[in-house]
């Protein structure tokens, strides 16, 4: 059973999501992401393998990038 979980982030262009893809790749915790930069809020959907949303934020923060719970 994956937990889809939506983050408001400053992830904001093509150059932002290669950042920080190495480190959401690298989450045995993640299934799937993706960052909608259209968005004005920038919101990045994750679906998770585990009820732990603060993973992400670790890893988000990690890469230099704000994020917060939608």
């Amino acid at each position: 059973m994956n937990f889809t979980v939506k983050y408001k982030t400053n992830i904001n262009c093509n150059g932002c999501i290669a950042a920080v893809t190495p480190s959401l790749n690298g989450s045995d915790a993640i299934e799937k992401w993706e960052v909608d930069i259209n968005n004005p809020e920038k919101i990045l959907t994750v679906e998770l393998k585990e009820n732990n949303p603060e993973v992400v934020k670790e890893l988000v923060k990690k890469a230099g990038y704000n994020i917060e719970e939608v």
